[in-house]
């Protein structure tokens, strides 16, 4: 992956800061923004959201980056849960079935995790 021409890039992690299968919450870089991102790491993509449910609008994570199911296949929100696949954000199961998490643009460049504005 490379950078996009034109856009604002913020760096916020390793790809290696994420234990694989994981997940984790960094601050949101968009002062405009007051929800923190989600990292999911899957080898060596990333996959970033906003944590907030699209159900309730909690938090998903009921301890600091607790955001998988034991088996490490969805990320769960801890409030109803409802599970969401890692790489799309796509809700299958639970009260918001169908809905999506608010994606954000991640880029990967040297191992370094950006977001993009």
């Amino acid at each position: 992956m490379g950078f996009n021409k034109g856009l604002s890039m913020s760096h916020l992690c390793l790809v290696t800061d994420i234990k694989d299968g994981q997940a984790k919450a960094f601050p949101h870089p968009s002062p405009s923004e007051d929800r923190d991102l989600i990292i999911v790491r899957r080898g060596l993509n990333v996959y970033g959201y906003v944590n907030r449910c699209p159900h309730a609008g909690t938090n998903l994570n009921w301890q600091e980056d607790e955001f998988m199911t034991d088996d490490e296949q969805y990320l769960m929100c801890f409030t109803h849960g409802a599970l969401f696949e890692p790489d799309t954000g796509r809700c299958v199961a639970g009260p918001c079935a169908g809905a999506h998490l608010s994606e954000v643009n991640l880029e990967i460049e040297n191992g370094k995790v950006f977001y993009g504005e």
